[in-house]
């Protein structure tokens, strides 16, 4: 293989075989259960880096299904995300994010610097009740509930909630493990249909683990809890800020 080769075939890890195709990525059937809750505002600016400003003392806990992914495959996630203001836009910075998956984990962190890391996320009905969970190993991280279907919600606004733009820090080290690239990324979901869309009373419960600090961000008070479902196409977004420029 010539270098010119090399510089025509490399987009990912490994050159020869790698974790994940080329986008656009697709999703049909992307399914949304998001708790949001009010936390301690000192908490969240320890962790949400500077030029975004944290606007008010709430995070977003997510647990997304998606059974039909292209090049991804069938998979589940779960995260925290919080509302930031960036240049006067109003959007939201993933702060941690779990899955069960490789690809997306490869391909989340390489392409627009998603702080994915390996877990078991778990999402699914249990008579009256949409449940997500969240494990790391045989520890529980988080457990979350609401009524499943409990009524409707107005579908504009969710699609304009899933369509809102959001902001990731991508960080690839040097060999020397110096940052290489240390920048922010803004990206959005494209092409977005609600098929549906409930509201119902919601609860979550967060637990302390060494290598996965989501209880950092405690429960003070349970804002909303909205479940979502979608067909979209993940954007590839664009840098906004260069740390190393």
């Amino acid at each position: 293989m010539t270098e010119d080769d090399v510089r025509k075939t490399a987009f990912a890890m490994p050159l020869t075989s790698p974790a994940y195709p080329r986008g656009p990525y697709k999703f049909v059937n992307r399914e949304f259960f998001i708790v949001t809750y009010r936390t301690d505002m000192d908490a969240l600016r320890e962790v949400v880096p500077a030029p975004l400003e944290v606007t008010e003392p709430l995070v977003k806990f997510e647990f997304i299904r998606m059974p039909d992914s292209t090049g991804f495959g069938d998979y589940t996630e779960s995260g925290q995300v919080i509302p930031v203001r960036f240049n006067g836009e109003e959007g939201g910075y993933s702060h941690a994010m779990y899955l069960d998956d490789e690809a997306p984990i490869a391909g989340g962190r390489e392409i627009w610097g998603f702080p994915k890391k390996l877990a078991q996320p778990r999402l699914r009905v249990e008579k009256d009740t949409l449940i997500g969970t969240l494990d790391m190993g045989s520890v529980r991280l988080a457990t979350a509930t609401m009524g499943y279907k409990y009524r409707e919600a107005d579908r504009t606004k969710m699609k304009a909630a899933v369509e809102a733009p959001a902001f990731l820090l991508k960080i690839i080290p040097h060999v020397d493990c110096t940052p290489r690239i240390c920048e922010l990324v803004r990206y959005r979901s494209e092409d977005v249909t609600v098929k549906g869309a409930w509201e119902a009373p919601g609860r979550l419960e967060l637990f302390h683990h060494a290598l996965a600090p989501v209880a950092d961000l405690p429960v003070r008070e349970v804002v909303s809890a909205v479940h979502i479902l979608t067909d979209l196409t993940l954007g590839l977004g664009r840098v906004v800020h260069d740390y190393l420029g």
